[in-house]
């Protein structure tokens, strides 16, 4: 269990390492950096930089973590890589059906997977299953969302890239927004930011809006219309 600085979570286990990019919002990859400058210090867990890294030895880890907490899942990979076996993402989904003192967040950028996988996983509802949409090309992926069984069902639109008015968000517990940061950031607009918004209150959709983002993010903060969002989906 590592803390985390993401604000809409408490904590990250990463019983896998390492992604490869798959869409626009890969480009400027945290994790990637992140695992680069872990391997450097020598981390025993990155020795293979941002290769796919399986860690056997913590899978079980939330088991013995007794007090109850929110879980990020693989912050520093995606559960439903090509590269990670059907075998050991379902094994991982079991852990968080035996862990049911916790709240697992999981999201994914390779939603075709999941949906493959889906009717194989029990969706307890300490599961909450999101995808990331940062650009319309990646639209398709809440609708991949809606097929599954997941009792809380979120979208990541962090970073966003453009526009994504079009999204249709009922049957969607919880959106998070952000813009990106660090250097090379792409800059998000206002406009983007109060549609979704909109869209949220329109379909009950809990909205949490977490950054503008740029560099450095803590000055342009997280004000939206003169306030904070950081709400969380309501509990089924």
């Amino acid at each position: 269990m590592n803390n985390t600085k993401i604000e809409w979570t408490e904590v990250s286990w990463n019983p896998i390492t390492g992604c490869t990019k798959v869409s626009d919002g890969c480009q400027n990859c945290y994790a990637e950096s992140f695992a680069k400058r872990l391997k450097a210090m020598n981390n025993p867990r990155y020795k293979n930089g941002f290769d796919v890294t399986i860690h056997k030895d913590l899978f079980d880890k939330p088991l013995t973590w007794k007090k109850s907490k929110m879980i990020f899942v693989n912050s520093m990979s995606d559960i439903f890589h090509e590269d990670v076996s059907d075998n050991d993402i379902l094994e991982l989904f079991t852990i968080m059906n035996k862990a049911n003192w916790h709240t697992f967040q999981v999201l994914t950028k390779r939603a075709e997977r999941l949906v493959e996988l889906s009717d194989r996983i029990t969706w307890t509802d300490n599961i909450w299953m999101g995808t990331s949409i940062e650009n319309r090309k990646a639209l398709y992926r809440c609708e991949l969302l809606k097929k599954t069984n997941a009792c809380i069902k979120f979208i990541s639109a962090e970073p966003l890239l453009e526009s994504i008015n079009d999204i249709d968000l009922r049957g969607i517990d919880w959106l998070i927004v952000g813009g990106e940061s660090g250097f090379g950031f792409r800059e998000l607009q206002e406009e983007w930011v109060s549609e979704l918004l909109c869209k949220s209150q329109e379909s009950n959709t809990a909205f949490f809006f977490k950054q503008w983002g740029g560099m450095p993010k803590k000055k342009n903060g997280a004000l939206l219309c003169g306030r904070t969002y950081k709400e969380y989906p309501n509990i089924k």
